[in-house]
């Protein structure tokens, strides 16, 4: 898929306000935004923030093509500026939904409005950002900011980039320090006649995780020279994700199947995680799951809300309809498995979000949910139709559900028919 089939309609989804959605499930988060005010005022002096330290940035899509370009920087903790960056180590620790809230409302974002076509922009505030994005760790900088900023929190219901905390407009902002730059990166910038899905397939294949990937994508420092422009972080992470799991699965086309079925489960941040692999060529499909009285399906007295997609050997030709950037996540983790095992398989993945899922904290989430999952030892079904017999008492869905809804269900259903066996099922 190129980058350009992720601009879709910007006004799709409603942005919501997340301040108040916290307040009503964690005064935690209320105590964050506080804290993160009195910090700053004793931080700022005039109206010049000095010696913060920028760990990543930040690409909006409101208003695209002049969009809204963002230095993320914590204010009064600058030593611990790592830590504030979405990686996977967040996991890793075990972050729950509020260690998340209380790493944003503590990230500060300083914006200015920039076009997208930036292609060989090294100077002021877009060069900045790049050069923040480009470093091996984080930068330190010097932030000129026009006024103060404003203490809430917001994102959209999507999921797919964590919550943005404060923001303030920003008039200058300068680099103190020479950053370090990683040669991989340095190799990527030079050749401007690369295209970005090969740029970032080469950072990937030199060690490189989605997230540092994502960042050097997003300041528009990869890709051929005259297509080089900024790439709202929204789209950036669905874009990475999706072009590394189209070379993984490059990798295992001519592979061996894997030879029986195995079901792995993670349970993380009120999320609930299947996945199934059985033998046969690559396909994937994943079903999610929204419990009513969530923030994604509202009435606590409506229906489960059912989401699904999916791909067969040749991979998918568009942006999914139903699933978002949760869809690229969740195959990246699969994909990565079965790549280092050298084998292929038909995988479902279910996706239960139930009302513990109070705020959306980002699509990589889900992600580390699933590499993780798939790292550990998995249980064995005697087949696909047995795994998912097995998985469905622990589903708030039906058998009769997952056939209406997952082509893969639906699959074994036909196969079963046509041996005069499973009509009665339940």
């Amino acid at each position: 898929m190129r980058l350009d089939e992720y601009v879709d309609d910007l006004d799709r989804d409603e942005s919501v306000e997340l301040r108040k959605l916290a307040e009503e499930k964690s005064y935690a988060v209320t105590e964050f935004l506080d804290d993160a005010r009195t910090r700053f005022d004793e931080t700022l002096s005039g109206e010049t923030l000095v010696g913060s330290t920028a760990p990543s940035v930040f690409v909006g899509r409101s208003s695209y093509p002049n969009v809204s370009a963002g230095l993320l920087s914590p204010v009064g903790d600058e030593d611990a500026a790592a830590d504030y960056a979405t990686t996977g180590e967040w996991y890793r620790r075990g972050y729950q939904i509020e260690d998340v809230f209380e790493r944003r409302t503590g990230l500060l974002n300083s914006t200015r409005r920039s076009n997208v076509d930036v292609y060989d922009v090294w100077d002021g505030f877009v060069g900045t950002q790049r050069e923040v994005a480009i470093a091996d760790r984080p930068v330190d900088i010097e932030l000129g900011l026009d006024g103060r900023p404003g203490f809430a929190l917001d994102g959209t219901l999507e999921d797919i980039a964590a919550p943005r905390g404060p923001r303030v407009g920003a008039d200058s902002a300068r680099v103190t320090e020479n950053p370090s730059v990683p040669r991989a990166i340095e190799k990527t910038l030079s050749d401007d006649d690369w295209r970005a899905e090969g740029a970032m397939t080469y950072l990937y294949r030199r060690g490189f995780d989605v997230y540092q990937i994502n960042n050097v994508l997003s300041v528009g420092a990869l890709g051929q020279g005259d297509h080089r422009r900024l790439v709202p972080t929204r789209w950036s992470i669905t874009a990475v994700d999706d072009t590394i799991g189209q070379y993984l699965r490059g990798t295992i086309r001519n592979a061996s199947s894997i030879d029986q079925t195995l079901v792995w489960h993670a349970d993380y941040m009120g999320n609930e995680y299947w996945v199934v692999a059985t033998p046969g060529e690559w396909e994937f499909e994943l079903i999610e799951l929204k419990a009513p009285g969530s923030i994604w399906n509202p009435d606590p007295n409506g229906h489960l809300y059912m989401a699904a997609d999916g791909e067969g050997y040749e991979g998918r030709r568009g942006y999914v309809e139903e699933t978002s950037g949760a869809y690229y996540a969740a195959r990246l983790g699969v994909l990565e498995a079965l790549s280092e095992l050298a084998r292929q398989a038909k995988v479902f993945v279910v996706r239960h979000a139930t009302n513990e899922y109070w705020a959306p904290v980002g699509v990589w989430q889900i992600r580390e949910s699933i590499r993780d999952a798939v790292e550990s030892e998995p249980a064995v079904a005697e087949s696909f139709h047995g795994a998912v017999s097995e998985l469905v008492p622990r589903l708030p869905v039906s058998m009769a559900d997952l056939r209406r809804k997952s082509t893969m269900v639906a699959g074994i259903q036909s196969d079963l028919s046509a041996f005069g066996a499973g009509i009665g099922d339940p």
